[in-house]
């Protein structure tokens, strides 16, 4: 038998489909709650900040390998590391196709091997994602390197000065530019404009990530197909100079779409349709 609220989530997808709601939840998620300046410590100077993210994020490697352990979750490859190598040295934004709770540590674990001692990946999430979300979960978004946006004017300062601490560092952030999450939706869809401003006004590239799926014999708690992901890691997108900070970032977000749009027609093997 499967889901009724899954079945219901597909239902609500084709609908935002069709009406073009690209960035519209479809998730049950819990009321929001606005982020305050005073609640958010982004870079970690507080030693409970990093006390916290410490346990939270071996809790949730922890957690995570335990459900590749039982066959969950699968990983069926990785393409295109060498992408990430390029821009290894330098502060990047990294691009992935939103569809799952488990895409960011599929993200995660693929350049995890990479990365320097010390060195995480920083994930932008919801501001209800950080403020009111229950459980394990919540434990998580609120202390893996993460970076909420919030609906505070005072607290959105303070995150873009974060933001552009990282990248100064050299550090790596997952933004995902389609910005709700649609349960299982392979294709991908038309982008907010938030990660590529970033990346113009901090001048760092761009490094896309797409995520494509497959069926597998494994059926989830839901009653559906557990997915295969593979994972594509494309050429960085790099600012252009001779174009100004407006023009740069509808530069990267259209050549950031046409890449994952490239990818895929070339795994799914059909043109790109809505």
């Amino acid at each position: 038998m499967q889901s009724e609220y899954r079945l219901e989530l597909l239902k609500r997808i084709e609908e935002n489909e069709k009406a073009g709601l690209w960035d519209k939840d479809i998730e049950d998620d819990p009321e929001t709650i606005t982020l305050t300046p005073d609640k958010i410590d982004y870079l970690g100077e507080k030693f409970s900040t990093r006390f916290f993210n410490k346990i939270a994020n071996r809790a949730a490697i922890n957690y995570y390998e335990k459900q590749i352990e039982k066959g969950d979750f699968i990983i069926k490859a990785i393409n295109g590391i060498e992408n990430f190598r390029a821009v290894k040295d330098c502060g990047a934004i990294i691009t992935c196709n939103h569809f799952s709770a488990n895409d960011n540590y599929a993200v995660f674990r693929a350049i995890r091997p990479e990365l320097k001692k010390g060195e995480n990946l920083y994930k932008v999430i919801r501001e209800g994602n950080y403020t009111n979300f229950k459980g394990i979960f919540g434990f998580f978004f609120r202390h893996c390197n993460t970076l909420p946006l919030s609906s505070n004017t005072e607290t959105m300062k303070k995150f873009f000065k974060a933001v552009s601490v990282i990248l100064k560092r050299g550090g790596k952030i997952l933004i995902y530019p389609e910005q709700a999450m649609w349960w299982n939706y392979r294709k991908p869809r038309p982008m907010k404009n938030g990660a590529f401003r970033l990346a113009a006004k901090n001048k760092s590239p761009i490094l896309p990530c797409f995520i494509t799926m497959e069926d597998t014999d494994n059926i989830d708690v839901d009653g559906f197909k557990i997915q295969a992901y593979t994972l594509w890691f494309l050429p960085a997108i790099y600012p252009k100079d001779n174009l100004n900070e407006k023009e740069n970032s509808q530069y990267l977000k259209d050549e950031n779409y046409l890449v994952w749009k490239e990818v895929y027609e070339r795994e799914y093997g059909i043109p790109l349709t809505y």
